[in-house]
């Protein structure tokens, strides 16, 4: 359902009607087996049950109904983390139409739709009043954000080339090199195939110079259980190096990584670049964390990641796949350390705390609140009405605390264009990509 709902899907795949109902009749048995039972979570609020229940992303909108059911004034919140391309929901007939009319369907039921702060990311079927923003977020002093010194990050390299050598991988020459690289799961919508092309095009260029001190590329992620490309990506990404740029082999590190977070944390806070050049993307958290670490980011036009790299300020912003452009600024960010220098400064300051524990916890703190406090006179909670406004501007002017002018803050302007319709193609088109403004 994610490869289609963000349009990555093979031509002519599509979820089948015996798919669907796998996925309703595994719901609906879970649901009833042990979240409705004595005890269980979505038992009634009286009986011990959520007050407010939110569903996160397309799994699992099929406990809606059932929740609905059982208590029908329970307030239901729906968040969306994906991109979603609207446009091709919006053409009758499609794969994408077809799985968001099997979606719609049960979120139709729920009281409020959270979405990434991109509006074409929200289909037109979804009513305005429903509809708010909020973007991912991530916690500065867990062990993907703490700071850790030189001795600490040596131990956790030093843990990524054992499994680099368990594996006959390419290890960081650390402490010695420079490297670049890219935190991502190995996921057709995240641009590997431009990762690996681009580092090529920039060692020409680099020759070409006579550049010294030639940095090594890491590209590196966790697996994941809703991740079934993984594999299949990861050894097409094998093969492009072999068959394509054997001469870069040993200075390419590609690794399907076990769960740790202080390992991310180490391979990005001590790269020089950090890239993400999705072709489909939702809001991409490690562009947060890299950007917190101080690390220029060159990242491309897609989904949400134009509201977190400023253009020629923190970082670089290019078209999906334009590997020659990300070549020509890993150019510049390896020869100019003055600019390095710069957008470093520009990145660890320039962080909203909307994309942490802070403005996370403010939101939903917020909608809690709204949606489990005063009633109308039918026992429903009154809730948020949403029209488009972002949920930490909802909390933010209710508690008589608006943003101040200067104040770190993730640009405004295309949740309020009123001539972007939401039916159009997915990335954000509306404005130059120099995004230096609220």
């Amino acid at each position: 359902m994610h490869n289609i709902l963000q349009g990555v899907n093979k031509d002519g795949e599509r979820l089948s009607d015996d798919e669907k109902t796998l996925i309703t009749e595994w719901i609906t048995n879970n649901a009833e087996r042990y979240w409705f039972s004595k005890g269980g979570p979505l038992r009634p609020a009286t009986e011990g049950g959520a007050d407010v229940i939110v569903i996160d992303d397309p799994q699992m909108p099929g406990l809606i109904p059932l929740i609905k059911k059982l208590t029908p004034n329970r307030p239901v919140l729906y968040r969306s983390h994906i991109q979603i391309r609207s446009d091709l929901i919006a053409q009758p007939g499609s794969a994408q139409a077809d799985v968001w009319d099997f979606l719609w369907k049960n979120i139709q039921q729920a009281d409020l739709f959270i979405s990434h702060p991109i509006p074409k990311f929200v289909p037109h079927t979804v009513p305005p009043e429903m509809v708010t923003y909020m973007p991912a977020t991530t916690d500065w002093i867990d062990g993907l954000n703490k700071h850790l010194n030189r001795w600490v990050s040596a131990y956790y390299v030093n843990n990524y080339n054992a499994q680099c050598r368990a594996r006959q991988m390419a290890e960081i020459d650390f402490g010695n090199r420079k490297y670049i690289v890219q935190i991502a799961r190995f996921d057709p919508a995240k641009g590997i195939p431009t990762v690996i092309e681009s580092y090529a095009e920039f060692r020409r260029r680099a020759e070409e110079e006579q550049m010294q001190d030639i940095p090594q590329l890491v590209v590196a992620g966790n697996g994941s259980i809703d991740d079934p490309d993984g594999n299949a990506v990861y050894d097409e990404t094998l093969e492009l190096i072999e068959q394509d740029h054997p001469d870069l082999a040993n200075d390419i590190s590609v690794m399907r990584l076990d769960a740790n977070d202080q390992l991310l944390n180490a391979l990005i806070a001590n790269a020089h670049v950090v890239l993400q050049l999705s072709t489909r993307e939702g809001f991409e958290v490690k562009v947060s964390e890299a950007l917190h670490a101080g690390r220029p980011v060159i990242a491309t036009l897609a989904g949400g990641i134009p509201l977190q790299v400023k253009n020629e300020v923190n970082g670089f912003l290019v078209e999906p796949a334009d590997y020659k452009a990300v070549a020509g600024h890993l150019v510049q960010l390896f020869k100019d350390r003055e600019l390095w220098e710069r957008m470093s400064q520009a990145a660890k300051t320039g962080v909203s705390d909307e994309v942490c524990t802070a403005g996370n916890a403010l939101a939903w703190f917020y909608l809690a609140a709204k949606f489990s406090g005063a009633a109308d006179q039918g026992g429903k909670s009154v809730g948020v009405q949403g029209h488009g406004k972002w949920v930490n501007d909802l909390a933010r002017e209710e508690a008589g605390c608006p943003y101040e002018e200067g104040e770190n803050r993730l640009p405004r302007w295309f949740t309020r264009q009123e001539d972007l319709p939401r039916t159009t193609q997915g990335d954000i088109r509306g404005k130059p990509v120099d995004l230096k403004e609220n």
